[in-house]
């Protein structure tokens, strides 16, 4: 079968080969703009002390990426050396920074969100939650939203921080939402699907989900995707607002944490499980699986027609989006339960024993 990776479904024409954001871009496709290279190979190591579940963001050269030491680093991309560090209120775990004209955003466990110029480190602002944030920002225009544990999806002025709404569910906000078109789709731990609209607040669908879901939504076309506590996989049919499939495993009932990647007619997520699983988008029925030595908590990445993702058993891989053949794999020694961040030929994830990684081909980067 011939691979289209439907860009322009994605929302990625035109993108910078960056990755500003969790998933890459504001419909969390988790789909890179650029090409990453055939054969990976490790360029330089960076020891953050503490353990790295935040996901990197990159743009202009630097890698962004929270850890548990409290801290939003940023570091030059090409060399792994140092920029500057930022201390956060407390633990930076799961929410990954956000980038847009030179301000990085992050949520910390003490229920703060931070935005810190891009440029220095410096304390911008902050906003307060009642809670722990493990969502991350989303930029769309001048608004900024994130989930908190206190039960809420805020949306904020991105320039100053001033709250311009807040939608209230029953229960935490884990996941990170998801936009098009002016409207906000998160997949809830009050196991209901929300569609939020982005302009005032208002919900303008609403249905359950079937199960408790960690997992962040993934949009393509009319499409939204994403997985459950109860051990299965939904695909939405966002203009009809009815669940149009769901997937399980028929062999072993495990949840989903991970956040699936969507290019053209291809999902692709892990399980706790221990797989990597691939679905017909349209249909939500099996391509293949890939199986690992331990659960997958790690989100996909996809560049061209390759697959990159951690896992628990400490091995970072690259697969083949057609068929999920293994093309290469790099031990860590360490679980890895972030998601990679592709751009300008580089492959970054952090590890759970305070390690980021860098790969790409050894040579310089393309001057600006």
């Amino acid at each position: 079968m011939r691979l289209l990776l439907v860009f322009v479904m994605a929302g990625l024409v035109g993108a910078a080969d960056e990755w500003p954001q969790f998933r890459g871009n504001p419909q969390l496709t988790g789909i890179a703009a650029g090409a990453a290279p055939a054969n990976l190979k490790l360029l330089w190591t960076y020891e953050a002390g503490e353990s790295i579940e935040s996901s990197a963001a990159i743009s202009g050269g630097t890698v962004y990426v929270g850890s548990q030491s409290k801290e939003l680093l940023a570091i030059d991309l090409e060399t792994g050396k140092l920029r500057w560090r930022y201390r956060a209120a407390d633990s930076i775990e799961e929410s990954s920074p956000a980038v847009a004209d030179g301000i990085v955003y992050v949520g910390d466990l003490a229920g703060l969100l931070h935005a810190v110029s891009a440029a220095d480190g410096e304390e911008l602002w902050t906003f307060k939650t009642d809670a722990e944030i493990r969502s991350s920002p989303v930029i769309v225009g001048d608004r900024l939203l994130i989930g908190s544990y206190d039960g809420n999806l805020y949306c904020l002025s991105r320039r100053e921080g001033k709250l311009l709404w807040k939608f209230t569910t029953s229960n935490f906000v884990h996941s990170t939402p998801a936009v098009v078109d002016g409207v906000a789709y998160l997949s809830g731990c009050d196991e209901v699907f929300h569609g939020i609209r982005l302009a005032d607040g208002q919900e303008v669908l609403q249905f359950p989900s079937g199960g408790y879901t960690a997992a962040s939504v993934s949009l393509l076309g009319q499409w939204a995707f994403y997985g459950t506590f109860s051990n299965e996989v939904v695909g939405v049919d966002i203009r009809q607002k009815r669940v149009a499939w769901r997937y399980h495993n028929p062999r072993a009932q495990f949840p989903f944490y991970s956040s699936s990647a969507a290019a053209g007619d291809r999902l692709v997520l892990g399980g706790r499980d221990k797989l990597i699983h691939c679905l017909n988008a349209k249909t939500g029925k099996a391509v293949w699986t890939f199986a690992t030595r331990a659960r997958v908590d790690s989100s996909p990445a996809i560049a061209g027609a390759r697959v990159y993702v951690g896992s628990n058993d400490g091995h970072f891989y690259t697969l083949d989006l057609a068929g999920g053949k293994k093309l290469w794999d790099f031990d860590a020694g360490a679980p890895l339960s972030a998601s990679p961040a592709i751009a300008a030929g580089r492959v970054v994830i952090g590890s759970q024993d305070g390690r980021l990684y860098c790969f790409g081909e050894s040579v310089p980067l393309q001057p600006k």
